[in-house]
Parts: C-alpha cells; sequence; structure tokens
C-alpha cells in the first residue's frame, strides 16, 4: 500500500483510561473496506498523526504511543528532516489545535524487507514533545500475552485512498471498521 493505515484497537479491547480511550467518541458505523472508508469524527482518533515533509506535504501516518514516541511504518521513509502534525483532523485546512512536532531520531527496524514487507516498523522520537489533549493522545500498545480472536472489529484510520482509480486522498481523516483476521487465514491470503 502505498498510504499507512494504522490499527487502533481502541476501547474495543478493554483498555485502561490513560490510552487508547478518546475523548472525542466515534462513530462507526459498520464494516467497510479500506478504500471507500467513512469520514471519521474530529478528534475522535486522537493518537492518529500525519508525518509531512518539510513543505507541508502528507505522505504518511502514524499513532502516538507517547508524548515523545510515534510508530510508523518502514516504507513511510522517515527522516529527522521531516515532521508530525497531530491533533488534526483535515489536512487541507490550518487547524488550530494541531500541533507541529520535531522529529530527533528515527528508528527503523533493522530487518525491514522493502521487497516481502517483513518488519515494517519504525519508531519516531520526537524532539518537542505533543501536549495531551482533548485531540491529541496516546494508542494503547498491545503486551505479548494480549490475545486478538478471528472475528473481533478493530478500526484503522488514516488519509490513504478511497478511490483505487483515483491517486487523489482525502483531506478529511478516514476510518474502517474490520475483522481480524487469524494469523492462519492472513498467511493463506497473503
Amino acid at each position: 500500500m502505498a498510504f499507512l493505515w494504522l490499527l487502533s484497537c481502541w476501547a474495543l479491547l478493554g483498555t485502561a483510561l490513560s490510552c487508547g480511550v478518546p475523548a472525542i467518541s466515534p462513530v462507526v458505523s459498520g464494516l467497510s473496506r479500506i478504500v471507500n472508508g467513512e469520514e471519521a469524527v474530529p478528534g475522535s482518533w486522537p493518537w492518529q498523526v500525519s508525518l509531512q515533509d518539510k513543505t507541508g506535504f502528507h505522505f504518511c501516518g502514524g499513532s502516538l504511543i507517547s508524548e515523545n514516541w510515534v510508530v510508523t511504518a518502514a516504507h513511510c521513509g522517515v527522516t529527522t528532516s521531516d515532521r508530525v502534525v497531530a491533533g488534526v483532523f483535515n489536512k487541507g485546512a490550518n487547524e488550530e489545535d494541531a500541533q507541529v512536532l520535531k522529529i530527533s531520531k528515527v528508528f527503523k527496524n533493522p530487518s525491514y524487507n522493502s521487497i516481502s514487507i517483513n518488519n515494517d516498523i519504525t519508531l519516531v522520537k520526537l524532539s518537542t514533545s505533543a501536549t495531551f489533549n482533548e485531540k491529541v493522545s496516546a494508542v494503547c500498545l498491545p503486551s505479548s500475552s494480549d490475545d486478538f480472536p478471528a472475528g473481533k472489529l478493530c478500526v484503522t484510520t488514516g488519509w490513504g485512498l478511497t478511490n483505487p482509480k483515483n491517486s487523489n486522498t482525502p483531506d478529511k481523516l478516514q476510518q474502517a471498521a474490520l475483522p481480524i483476521v487469524s494469523s492462519t487465514q492472513c498467511k493463506k491470503s497473503w
């Protein structure tokens, strides 16, 4: 995929209030496909960030995992000259609540393989901390003992393509509810 869609299994996983529970409740209408998702409620995915180059061009998404860290995909190719924009819903407008954050270090998984897309993860350390508020907060990271049963619904969010025949991406944050598939089914399909 050209654009990153991070899974946010927010309150559906029974998380604590310290992370993963948005102050503004999302409204998810039901199952959809990533392409042709639906517009999100502004502020309802407060960990979703826009990764932008120095000109302000959005090239990938990520998730805040703390005030100082973002997780994204290795294929995004983030560098320290890029920036993280938190609290943004409409990337085509200057939003008053948006926080433009500088990057101090980028930790791409050394086992990332651009051909197979295996180990497609990067951690981004911010040099300016995000200020948590109603529209900016962290998502919870799963523990190794968490169980995500097949069929459980998760929500993926981002500014990726909404029409496979059109290269324009939406300005407003999109969301799609999707069922988790088993590892067996994933390997079979992949």
